[in-house]
C-alpha cells in the first residue's frame, strides 16, 4: 500500500529540470558547432546569394544598389558565448556579451567574407546593422576587420542605440541606395511586419511574404536563440529557469 500511494504521490509531482540552469542549449549549440549540415547550409546560402547579385546585375536599374546583412550568426559566429552560457551555468547578461564581443575573437561564417567580396566586385555595397549596442563599435569593426570583410568600414556599420527595431537604420541606408537583398538569421532582420509575433508565432505573415524567401530575403539558421523565443516564454520577463523549462515543454507537439 506504501508502494502505490509513493508512486501516484510523485507521478503527481511536476517534472523538474534536472540539468544545469543553461542546458537547454546543448544540443543547439553542438549542432551549430559540430553538424556538417550547419556548415553547408552557409555555403548554400551564400551561393545562392551570389547567384542573386548576379541576377540583379544583369537587371542594372542605374541606382546605388546594397545588401544588408546582420552580423551575429549571419556573418560572425558566437557560439562560443553561448557554449560557455552552458559551461558556466551563467544566464545571458549585457556584461557578459559585452566580455565576448571586446575579445574580438568571433570567426566569420562559412561563405560569409567570400559573399561580400563577391558583392564588392559586383559594385554592390553591403551594410551591416546589428543590434550589438553602439558601445561595441570599436571591438565590432575591429572583429570585422581581422576577418577580411569587405565594406568593414565606419560608414558601412550601423549598430543599436536606443531601438532595437531595424527599421530607421534600414530607412537610412534607403535614402541613397536600392536595397536589393536583406541576409540575417532572424525573421526582424528582413522587415518590421515580422515584429509582431503574437499571432500564431508569425505563421501567417511568413505565408503572405513566401515568394520573398530567396528572392529578396535570405535566411540563416540560427539554432541558439532568437525573437522567437519570446512567444514561448509568453513575453514574459524575470522568470526562473524552472519556469521557461516548463513553458518550453508545455508547446511543444507530440502525438
Amino acid at each position: 500500500m506504501f508502494f502505490s500511494a509513493n508512486f501516484v504521490l510523485n507521478s503527481c509531482q511536476k517534472v523538474e529540470n534536472k540539468g544545469g540552469s543553461q542546458d537547454h542549449l546543448i544540443m543547439s549549440v553542438l549542432w551549430y558547432q559540430k553538424a556538417s549540415e550547419m556548415k553547408a547550409i552557409y555555403y548554400q546560402s551564400f551561393n545562392w546569394a551570389k547567384i542573386r547579385i548576379d541576377q540583379i546585375a544583369e537587371n542594372n536599374t542605374n541606382t546605388k544598389k546594397a545588401i544588408v546583412v546582420d552580423i551575429d550568426e549571419t556573418m560572425l559566429d558566437n557560439s562560443p558565448f553561448e557554449g560557455n552560457r552552458i559551461l558556466s551555468g551563467n544566464d545571458y547578461s549585457k556584461n557578459s556579451w559585452s566580455d565576448w564581443t571586446a575579445k574580438e575573437n568571433a570567426k566569420a561564417l562559412p561563405g560569409a567574407v567570400d559573399f561580400t567580396i563577391y558583392a564588392k566586385s559586383k559594385d554592390i555595397e553591403v551594410f551591416y546593422i546589428s543590434n550589438r549596442s553602439v558601445e561595441d563599435f570599436d571591438a565590432t569593426l575591429n572583429n570585422l576587420q581581422k576577418e577580411g570583410f569587405a565594406f568593414a568600414d565606419s560608414s558601412h556599420l550601423l549598430l543599436k542605440t536606443n531601438t532595437s527595431s531595424k527599421k530607421a537604420r534600414r530607412d537610412i541606408v534607403k535614402e541613397n541606395y536600392e536595397i536589393v537583398l536583406l541576409i540575417g538569421d532572424n525573421m526582424e532582420d528582413f522587415s518590421e511586419i515580422f515584429e509582431d509575433r503574437s499571432e500564431n508565432y508569425g505563421f501567417g505573415l511568413i505565408e503572405e511574404n513566401k515568394d520573398k524567401f530567396g528572392e529578396l530575403f535570405i535566411l540563416l539558421p540560427n539554432s541558439m536563440y532568437g525573437a522567437w523565443e519570446k512567444e514561448l516564454l509568453n513575453n514574459r520577463k524575470n522568470l526562473s529557469n524552472q519556469e521557461k523549462y516548463e513553458l518550453r515543454k508545455s508547446k511543444l507537439i507530440g502525438y
